[in-house]
């Protein structure tokens, strides 16, 4: 039934959208909800202007299956000025699904006048019954416990430029796990994990980041580097004691035309003391190792890249494009104890369309495959 609904919306929407996008104005789009959906697709507003937008979204993915919600979007430039100031976004988003996940998550990426303040992070609560498959790089897929819990996280980057393009601030991370039971259809010879009956943490640390992306949602041409190292702190009466370091490379080249564009990413995460298992590093999910299910494999250390070809827009179309992708990752306890034959990998599609004309941003859906099985997600902006 889920699967049918699912196709239903995503049919219905492709039907629509063409039909609300083209330049005529239809009768339908002339008063009302109609009117409201055109000028949503049909941006008229300067670059320069602010925008901000409300409206419900459909999405599905492994670790939710079908989710209905509200996405709110604000897209700016500090002091309207687009020559020098890069676009600044703020998302917040609340949903919930079919299987009783319900919760709400603030994603910002904010850039201050002339550039020179830099906020990145993110806060989320989230009420997920979730699947834990177990620590390492050689789980079993068929044999998951069922974990619900209450979770929050509240994880930012403050900076200041430096010099050109490179920042340094200080990062903090904290979260809390609560409510905590594990489902098991047999409880007896499951042993909990590290937080197993809850946490609270609180991570402290620098962060150097190089970034000289005009546009985070959409990157034409440039590259990204974050390099973080992180630890835990007695707060809250938590006694987990360990260290995080962490990288993270982006790099975008432009293919021949402007509309395509080839992105690569790596990324590393290496920690080390005792760390609840909500806190390891988690492989998968909708922007890296799209097809697994976020936290698949988790462990204290974790090793990814992926690669993606984007046609944005295709060069038959004003507004549809598309992306190729492939990605290989893993994890393992010690960094030492990485094998090249546990890595997994994930490959797959996606089609885009252009929903702000005048900031180029674009709307999502890819379809990830990997040796497990298959994940479909929807979002706003590309996956890195």
């Amino acid at each position: 039934m889920h699967s049918k609904l699912l196709a239903g919306l995503v049919l219905g929407l492709l039907t629509a959208i063409p039909l609300i996008a083209q330049q005529r104005v239809p009768k339908i789009a002339q008063r009302g909800v109609g009117r409201f959906i055109y000028n949503t697709l049909n941006d008229t507003s300067s670059a320069a202007s602010s925008k901000i937008l409300a409206f419900p979204t459909a999405g599905f993915s492994p670790e939710t299956s079908l989710e209905l919600g509200v996405r709110v979007f604000s897209l700016y430039y500090a002091k309207n000025d687009t020559l020098v100031n890069r676009l600044s976004e703020l998302v917040l988003y609340g949903f919930v699904t079919l299987r009783g996940q319900f919760g709400a998550q603030l994603e910002n990426a904010i850039y201050s006048d002339k550039n020179t303040y830099y906020l990145l992070g993110r806060a989320r609560y989230q009420q997920f019954p979730l699947l834990y498959y177990g620590i390492g790089p050689d789980t079993d897929p068929n044999d998951p416990a069922l974990v619900n819990s209450s979770y929050i996280q509240i994880r930012q980057r403050g900076m200041r430029r430096i010099i050109e393009n490179w920042y340094a601030g200080v990062e903090v991370d904290f979260q809390n796990l609560q409510r905590v039971s594990f489902d098991r259809v047999d409880p007896g010879s499951f042993e909990l994990p590290a937080g197993g009956t809850g946490s609270t943490t609180l991570e402290l640390g620098g962060t150097l980041v190089y970034d000289d992306r005009r546009n985070v949602l959409n990157v034409r041409k440039g590259a990204f580097f974050e390099a973080a190292a992180l630890r835990s702190v007695p707060a809250f009466g938590s006694n987990f004691r360990f260290q995080r370091l962490l990288f993270d490379g982006r790099l975008y080249r432009p293919l021949g035309r402007r509309n395509r564009v080839l992105a690569f990413q790596a990324t590393g995460t290496f920690m080390s003391g005792e760390v609840p298992f909500n806190n390891l590093a988690l492989l998968g999910g909708e922007s890296t190792m799209r097809g697994y299910y976020l936290g698949r494999y988790r462990d204290k250390n974790l090793l990814a890249a992926q690669t993606e070809l984007r046609w944005l827009p295709f060069g038959f179309s004003r507004r549809w494009g598309g992306t190729l992708f492939a990605a290989i990752g893993t994890v393992a306890p010690t960094l030492s104890q990485v094998q090249v034959d546990r890595f997994r990998w994930a490959a797959g599609g996606g089609v885009r369309f252009l929903f702000f004309q005048k900031k180029d941003v674009y709307l999502r859906a890819d379809l990830g495959v990997t040796r497990e099985g298959t994940g479909l997600y929807f979002s706003l902006g590309e996956a890195f």
